[in-house]
């Protein structure tokens, strides 16, 4: 047994949509084929987007997507991307598998994504090998609407108006892939690249500054003391592996329940370090003016057998479903300083929320998280405890109920709960302060650990209705089967 509180009346900080962001990098197959076939393509698409995957990306209100990566960002030129396909520069993608990249892909293709998806674009520069005038004419190209080089340099290419940009990131991972600098060293840098990070007319950018991996303290310290009054917000990344270190990845559908629980454990790790680097920042900014972007956040598995390993294609079970219903549990509740989060990656690359193959495609159990958690998007935030027994292995546990809750402008209440169990079923006690509940109604994701979907079972882990709940003044009260995610909500 366990029991949720909900104080409806504590409404705290408001659930920013973007927290339920996504991240495409030229990796894989997660752009090319992935989400872009071209428009020759005999699979269905608009302007060459995959249309089944818009639709499943619109579906679960794709809020933001960053592009091109990742540690691509930093070897990426934007000016090879852009003007007639045929004339595109072609480069060998050293970081991701050492394939051709032909840069069919680039900026107005980008933009029209997000046309599609309706979603706001991130776009990361090129710190690590690119110049303060490479990066200031790309802000220039995409949004200025005057007279200018690079505003006719884009209407020469077929694009009369501007576009809006808020999203603007200063080089990625420039302590690893994006130059191995410390921080000393790029805090200067992102002040001088920043400044020519410049608003034309109405559109007025936020300014994201490479943030620490998992954690490197003294990376944000550094970060905040020398460059925090320049930034609109600093980045975070960490990846959930069960391994013993980073290079041991272990793999994505074959495990133990020691090895389950001990991925689940990390993941939860997110919570401490969210916690810790906020602590940090509160120190240089007490107002929470510079805003913590998760923005590559996920599992990290072994690449599925006879794959290319530079690929990074990993399978996507209800283990992965548990690890991003917590984390964005997570997030939720530290919506006073988390403004966005990306998973990694949006299609056919590491936690995956869509897989292809060829003209087929998947939804993962992930994707599904990410539909059950919408209605969190922009809504309020209120207080909850749960009161609840650990499960797991005598070396790794975790919490038997993980749970956080909203309330939308209409009043209605949602709560997201998941239960990590292997094979526990988690009776439970919702109560929560007066509302005039007269509904309750349940969504939820459940199947086996290692239960996943394939090109021959593609809805093998679906979502389905629940309607074994009984509501009563101030109360809900359910069972919650063993390895599920569940939405309710209550009005």
């Amino acid at each position: 047994m366990a029991r949720l509180f909900i104080n409806t009346n504590e409404k705290k900080s408001t659930i920013n949509r973007n927290i339920y962001g996504h991240f495409a990098e030229h990796l894989g197959r997660c752009i090319y084929n992935g989400i872009y076939v071209g428009e020759d393509s005999p699979i269905p698409n608009e302007k060459g987007m995959r249309k089944d995957v818009v639709e499943a990306l619109r579906n679960i209100k794709i809020p933001v997507l960053r592009w091109p990566g990742g540690c691509f960002a930093d070897e990426y030129h934007w000016k090879d991307g852009i003007g007639p396909k045929e004339n595109r520069k072609k480069m060998v993608n050293t970081h991701w598998g050492g394939v051709v990249e032909d840069n069919s892909f680039g900026t107005h293709e980008f933009m029209e994504l997000c046309r599609q998806l309706d979603c706001e674009p991130y776009i990361n520069g090129n710190v690590g090998s690119g110049t303060v005038q490479e990066m200031s004419e790309w802000v220039e190209y995409l949004t200025f609407d005057g007279v200018s080089p690079m505003a006719q340099l884009r209407k020469d290419n077929g694009q009369e108006k501007a576009w809006r940009v808020k999203y603007w990131g200063v080089g990625n991972e420039n302590w690893g892939c994006g130059g191995n600098m410390r921080p000393e060293y790029y805090a200067d840098l992102y002040r001088r690249f920043a400044t020519y990070v410049r608003n034309y007319g109405e559109n007025k950018i936020y300014k994201i500054a490479c943030g620490a991996c998992d954690w490197n303290y003294d990376w944000t310290e550094k970060l905040m003391s020398i460059a925090g009054h320049q930034m609109d917000a600093l980045t975070l990344h960490y990846y959930t592996f069960p391994g013993d270190d980073w290079h041991k990845k272990l793999s994505a559908t074959e495990f133990t329940d020691e090895i389950y629980y001990k991925t689940l454990h990390k993941a939860l790790k997110m919570d401490e370090l969210i916690a810790n680097h906020t602590h940090i920042m509160n120190r240089f900014d007490p107002a929470h003016r510079v805003g913590l972007i998760v923005d590559e956040w996920g599992t990290w598995f072994l690449v599925e057998p006879g794959t290319n390993p530079g690929f990074l294609f990993q399978q996507n079970t209800m283990r992965d479903a548990m690890v991003a219903g917590m984390t964005l549990n997570i997030f939720n509740k530290h919506s006073d300083r988390v403004v966005m989060a990306n998973l990694a990656q949006t299609v056919n690359v590491l936690q995956a929320v869509v897989l292809t193959e060829g003209g087929q495609m998947v939804l993962t159990p992930t994707y599904h998280v990410f539909d059950l958690f919408k209605h969190h998007h922009d809504a309020r935030l209120v207080h909850t405890f749960a009161e609840t027994e650990t499960i797991g292995t005598e070396k790794f546990t975790v919490p038997h109920l993980n749970a956080s809750a909203s309330v939308n402008g209409e009043g209605t209440l949602t709560v997201t709960m998941v239960n990590p169990s292997a094979d526990k079923e988690l009776s439970v006690e919702i109560l929560f302060t007066d509302m005039g509940a007269k509904t309750a109604k349940g969504r939820i994701l459940t199947g086996g650990t290692h239960d996943f979907n394939g090109f021959d079972s593609p809805e093998k882990v679906k979502i389905t209705g629940f309607d074994e709940i009984n509501l009563v003044p101030g109360m809900v009260s359910l069972t919650l089967p063993p390895c599920c995610v569940m939405e309710l909500r209550i009005s």
